[in-house]
């Protein structure tokens, strides 16, 4: 099984990317993201429990998280893969996916990091804003999450390297060309 973790700044195009991917390689997307508007559109427990977390721009605990990626995880028991957007954002998260993968006999076996400037995120995620009217996007919030994602997700880059895992990729251009990029560099990895 390929299991394949895409990250980078909030607002790099990971949402997207994911998804073709997924199309692509026949792989199940999880989006830790999704799940949560998800559950906070349909006011479910979960969805109440991470609404304040995230419209802080705030990390939900690692253990719901692990929780919740397990369950997603069940849901697709005939994939060849998985693509997990945003997550792990901690090199904690690494640890507990990797235990999580161990007991499915599984492991990570590429890091993928979309590299994006900061100025060019906070004009993404404003616009994206705008035009979806999304509550969590305002630019305290995204300042805020630039800040944890420097602070706490950028050690993973050092994880997975050591781990043989990581490769970066451009994530400022045009939507195929970034995608182009990243089959390139999963082709050589499968």
């Amino acid at each position: 099984m390929f299991n394949f973790i895409l990250f980078g700044p909030p607002g790099s195009g990971k949402g997207t990317q994911s998804i073709k991917i997924a199309e692509k390689y026949g792989f199940a997307h999880i989006s830790t993201g999704d799940i949560f508007r998800k559950n906070i559109r349909e006011k479910t427990e979960l969805g109440l429990k991470v609404q304040g977390i995230i419209e802080k721009g705030e990390l939900v605990p690692d253990e719901l998280l692990i929780e919740i990626l397990e369950d997603a995880m069940d849901q697709y028991p005939n994939v060849s893969g998985f693509v997990f957007d945003g997550f792990p954002r901690t090199t904690q998260q690494a640890h507990d996916l990797d235990m999580m993968l161990n007991k499915r006999e599984e492991s990570v076996s590429l890091v993928l990091a979309l590299e994006v400037n900061d100025d060019e995120i906070l004009t993404r995620l404003l616009k994206r804003a705008e035009l979806e009217g999304r509550k969590d996007d305002t630019k305290e919030v995204i300042e805020n999450r630039i800040s944890i994602y420097n602070d706490q997700t950028q050690p993973l880059i050092e994880f997975y390297t050591e781990k043989g895992k990581f490769k970066s990729v451009e994530g400022i251009g045009g939507i195929d060309d970034i995608f182009k990029s990243i089959c390139e560099i999963i082709d050589q990895h499968k």
